[in-house]
């Protein structure tokens, strides 16, 4: 299986990287973001550190954007991806979720870059 990766943003900012790699999800900050002086924490669950966060399945923080109830119901039939596929639905539906953190596939962050 291809690991599949995402960028992470706060208020279009990147922070950080997602990779899933099997069961196991690993999340790390980006060295530019923790060098800032107004570099904040994505989550209190996920505060600044350069070590990487590895959890198998997705950390409670990510699992928490993604939809639920009829919404999740919803998102599962219209875009064809099983409810047991936590990091696809967290790659297809948290692009623009409610809050300031965005989670971007890899491809669609390369392609949103602004031109300098």
């Amino acid at each position: 299986m291809k690991n599949r990766e995402a960028v992470v943003r706060l208020d279009g900012q990147p922070v950080g990287s997602l990779v899933e790699s099997g069961r196991q999800v690993t999340f790390n900050y980006d060295s530019q973001w923790l060098a800032r002086a107004d570099a904040v924490p994505i989550s209190v669950t996920l505060p600044l550190r350069p070590e990487p966060y590895i959890t198998d399945g997705l950390h409670p923080f990510f699992e928490n954007l993604l939809p639920e109830g009829w919404l999740l119901e919803l998102a599962t039939k219209k875009l064809k991806i099983s409810k047991d596929d936590a990091f696809g639905l967290l790659l297809a539906t948290c692009a623009d979720c409610v809050g300031a953190v965005e989670i971007v596939p890899v491809q669609e962050s390369v392609q949103m870059e602004p031109n300098p």
